[in-house]
């Protein structure tokens, strides 16, 4: 009996130990986890924090005693691995027994990612957050919950109210303008709170495009949201307890900060082993999520991954593709030797009542370096028939190389529910199979009145695009 090792209990760690037991039931199957969560979606926090989700629990997929009973994984939280000896095939991981340790076969890391804290003066003080883990979540909602009670006693007339209808918390920051600091300041606002979100450079959700940025950055401030763009906080002022936040040129009173300024990938366990990191910073891996260690695997937000449009290893921490190369580890552990495939970098985001995704590569930078000649054109169109009752518009962004009109990115912004997300599919298969934008503007897509125009706005981004070439 072969023995499979996990280092990390949550989604390419899980995914992993479930897909080897399931393929081969033989295969002795071991998952260390520092913390007490298991299987668990991080990505749901923030609706936790608002309160559109009303237990921890309902964001763990897996439960652990359903892995140890169910799917007989030997599963043991709070266990912290300190040291992998890949010469002698060995694990050491410490709990409050003491340390133990284990024997491997195949071994797999999946430390995942933890939050970057940049250096800004005050990072210490009480009421300053992050929010990287379910601890952090559940930190963050009993805070909210404490605010709301004091201000109910404070103005009783008020009453439930207060809650998701008008702002009548004190201010609250938020430094970091991505995917967290987004949806964090719709979680806050949402409850009372006066919300003002500081991003160091000169737009939010950069990873997006141009366009799809600036429609967001123009929603927050439609919900009352103050952005301060170019604002690179240099401290967290206060006493025992965080009181502004202090720029170059501003000092803004708060009473609370979430700090969500990115992730690094967690990898000092993994090359302290001699296991290879990447360029990117994140550890190295072949097709087969293998190391540069002989059956030492790394999966999820610890490791880089090959992106389908550069070519190159990239970083792009995301649930999915941590589930899907968990999933082929555990099918090559089971003696199925399975490729995890690439990344396009595709992601989405919601914002009060609007949505956006992107995919590809959109920046031009980028784009050059890796060999092509990129142009980009923006459009908006209707997201239904214009007969059909309701309906809004989708903003669609393109970005081709201009010789050969391969698509290499998009990014789209709608409404809520007007399909922004939902359209990106179709360029999530056109950058994977690196078509050409004429391709893309003959795809047989969907038509029916409450649903879409005749003409979807991808085809005819697609149409526009190929145009000015």
């Amino acid at each position: 009996m072969s023995t499979f090792v996990v280092v990390g209990g949550d989604a390419a760690g899980m995914s992993a130990a479930s897909k080897a037991k399931r393929d081969n039931p033989d295969v002795d199957v071991v998952v260390f986890e520092k913390g007490e969560w298991v299987s668990y979606g991080a990505c749901g926090l923030p609706y936790y924090i608002k309160g559109e989700i009303q237990s921890l629990d309902d964001l763990v997929s897996v439960t652990p005693e359903e892995f140890r009973q169910e799917r007989d994984i030997d599963l043991r939280t709070g266990h912290e691995v300190v040291d992998i000896d890949p010469a002698n095939r060995v694990v050491t991981a410490r709990s409050a027994d003491g340390e133990v340790t284990q024997a491997y076969d195949h071994l797999l890391v999946a430390t995942g990612a933890e939050a970057v804290l940049p250096p800004i003066v005050g990072l210490e003080r009480e009421g300053v957050y992050t929010l990287g883990s379910m601890s952090e979540g559940k930190d963050l909602r009993e805070y909210v919950g404490r605010a709301r009670s004091e201000r109910e006693l404070q103005q009783p007339d008020r009453g439930p109210a207060c809650q998701f209808l008008e702002t009548c918390h004190g201010p609250v920051g938020i430094v970091g303008g991505g995917y967290i600091g987004v949806e964090m300041a719709e979680a806050l606002a949402a409850n009372g709170f006066e919300v003002h979100l500081f991003q160091r450079g000169d737009r939010i959700l950069k990873q997006f495009s141009e366009e799809t940025s600036e429609s967001i950055l123009d929603h927050l401030g439609d919900q009352n949201v103050e952005v301060y763009l170019g604002a690179a906080v240099e401290e967290l002022a206060g006493g025992d307890r965080v009181e502004a936040v202090v720029t170059d040129d501003l000092r803004v009173p708060v009473e609370m900060v979430l700090v969500g300024t990115g992730v690094r990938p967690r990898t000092a366990l993994a090359a302290d082993a001699g296991i290879e990191v990447g360029e990117t910073g994140a550890i190295a891996t072949d097709a087969y999520r293998e190391t540069n260690v002989p059956d030492v695997y790394a999966a999820g937000d610890c490791a880089e991954a090959e992106h389908v449009v550069t070519g190159e290893p990239a970083y792009v921490p995301l649930a999915l593709t941590a589930n899907r190369h968990g999933r082929a580890i555990g099918q090559t552990v089971a003696g199925t030797p399975t490729k995890g495939g690439g990344i396009a970098g595709t992601a989405a985001v919601k914002a009060f009542e609007m949505e956006a995704a992107r995919t590809g590569v959109l920046d031009d930078a980028l784009a050059r370096e890796v060999g092509f000649d990129p142009m980009t054109a923006t459009i908006e169109a209707k997201s239904r028939a214009g007969y059909y009752p309701g309906g809004g518009t989708v903003q669609v962004t393109l970005t081709v190389d201009r010789p050969t009109g391969r698509v290499l990115g998009g990014s789209l912004a709608s409404e809520f529910g007007e399909g922004a997300v939902h359209r990106s599919h179709a360029l999530v298969g056109a950058v994977t199979e690196g078509i050409t934008v004429e391709e893309l503007s003959n795809y047989d897509l969907a038509y029916a009145p409450p649903f879409n125009t005749t003409w979807d706005p991808v085809l005819t981004a697609a149409k526009v695009v190929e145009g000015k070439r």
